[in-house]
């Protein structure tokens, strides 16, 4: 099966977790088509000064790679940098958090799995 660019879902989330602006989310695949074992495969996209606000994965765990620029990531309470080719693994019952603070657009991979 081959899905075209414009078969993706794409949604803009106001303050998304409580974070700052509006994030893009690029879903590639439903969760079906993941056989109900997650819910996103796509991308996220964070314009300067918007981020996704800290939560904590009670029932899933989340993995960012991050495809364009530099962002703030706050892993379970401790703030780092994540930059272009590198991965954060946020498991089941951790929290995180991430937010671009730069002045250009953050794009990442995200996938989320139960």
């Amino acid at each position: 099966m081959i899905k075209k660019a414009s078969e993706f879902s794409v949604e803009n989330r106001e303050n998304m977790r409580g974070g700052d602006g509006v994030v893009t989310i690029k879903g590639f695949v439903t969760p079906e088509e993941l056989n109900n074992k997650g819910r996103l495969f796509g991308t996220i996209t964070l314009k300067p000064g918007c981020g996704i606000g800290y939560h904590i994965h009670e029932n899933d765990s989340e993995l960012f790679y991050v495809l364009k620029g530099t962002a703030v990531y706050n892993d379970n309470g401790k703030e780092t940098t994540l930059s272009k080719g590198e991965l954060a693994i946020t498991p089941k019952g951790s929290g995180h958090s991430v937010k671009n603070e730069s002045d250009e657009d953050v794009e990442l991979i995200a996938l989320i799995v139960y």
